[in-house]
């Protein structure tokens, strides 16, 4: 069984879900909690994956703690129906965090994917570091996407024959939707690849952002737009009104701004590929971007991705408003600085971890 409820698990678990669906051995039942509804929808829908179980479980206003009872309490009478051999989540989210509680109360083996991140702040990314710790002290088998997150688990005292390095399943899922050809559906976007200015592509989010660093955030997005003329700056806005009312006022009048809906998968893969640089609090474009060449500037003061920020494609810049335009106004003007990061070797895989994580399913369901 598969679980899952956001976009960003949606990507990583959807080339799993792919291989186990070519496999003769192994038949995926897939339930999605719908923690993100139209935007796990959207990813649903570019990999062709209907959910055998949909528990449409996020209401307006919900909070974290009645989203995890939900979770578990629906989660609980899903696994006694289906009575798996056992359960797989990604990542770090509300829904991970209390699928595994479900099924391990149920004494189900629980396949962690994308383990061992890191950040080493409880509060940093919140609640997200708190629950993929709790996901590792519960996982029988920990498909870790780098050596730094196996020395993580390690460092927790996970048995070293429970780890499994495979890559990140983000990588298999964006060289498959890169290769798909896509027109951007936006208006705004459809003449973007007759345009020759360069792109800067903004994403934020995060809750620890949210106040005086996204309004920090929506300046220096001014400054840069005022600043460079001939600089697009497109900003696919989040959802949350929190985000918005942060960061419209500073833009609402600048003609290099775009400010457009959040667009789906297959877009989204597209607009990173015509981009230039990326500035985001994301953790998935981390990964995402520096396997397009793209140097990436992070609004955070750390990351559970520092492979990355150790390769040289990411730097961690943090969200004052003098420091973002300088990070990024850097590699605007210095060509040998944004070829640095442009070109470093990205270290999360080659494209191919689904598949290994097959094989590692094949491996603990033949002991059990």
């Amino acid at each position: 069984m598969v679980i899952y409820g956001t976009r960003p698990e949606a990507i990583k678990v959807a080339p799993v879900i792919k291989a186990l669906e070519k496999d003769e051995a192994l038949t995926p039942i897939v339930v999605v909690t719908a923690q993100h509804r139209e935007m796990l929808d959207q990813v649903n829908e570019v990999f062709d994956i209907v959910p055998d179980v949909d528990l449409n479980l996020m209401s307006h206003g919900q909070t974290l703690n009645g989203l995890a009872g939900r979770v578990i309490a629906e989660i609980d009478a899903v696994l006694d129906e289906h009575r798996p051999d056992a359960v797989l989540v990604q990542g770090d989210t509300t829904t991970v965090m209390a699928s595994a509680i479900a099924a391990f109360n149920k004494e189900i083996p629980v396949v962690h994917l994308e383990a061992g991140l890191r950040s080493g702040d409880i509060n940093s990314p919140f609640p997200e570091e708190a629950n993929r710790k709790i996901v590792s002290q519960i996982a029988r088998a920990h498909l870790a996407p780098t050596t730094v997150s196996r020395s993580n688990l390690l460092a927790d005292g996970v048995p070293d024959e429970n780890i499994h390095v495979i890559g990140n399943t983000v990588i298999d899922a964006l060289h498959w939707a890169v290769a798909r050809p896509v027109d951007f559906t936006i208006p705004e976007l459809q003449s973007l690849n007759a345009d020759d200015r360069r792109v800067l592509l903004v994403t934020t989010h995060r809750r620890e952002n949210l106040g005086e660093n996204m309004i920090n955030i929506g300046r220096a997005m001014r400054e840069l737009a005022t600043s460079y003329p001939d600089l697009l700056i497109v900003w696919p806005a989040h959802k949350n009104p929190k985000v918005r009312a942060s960061i419209e006022p500073q833009i609402a009048d600048l003609d290099n701004v775009v400010s457009i809906e959040p667009v789906d998968y297959g877009e989204f893969s597209h607009l990173i590929a015509k981009s230039d640089i990326v500035l985001t609090d994301s953790g998935g474009i981390q990964e995402e971007a520096p396997s397009l060449g793209k140097p990436v500037l992070v609004l955070r003061e750390n990351t559970e991705r520092p492979e990355a920020v150790d390769a040289g494609t990411v730097k961690l810049i943090g969200t004052a408003t003098e420091t973002i335009f300088a990070e990024v106004s850097r590699l605007l003007d210095d060509e040998k600085a944004y070829l640095e990061m442009a070109n470093a070797v990205n270290p999360y895989g080659d494209g191919h971890s689904a598949l290994r994580s097959v094989d590692i399913l094949h491996e603990l369901l033949a002991r059990i």
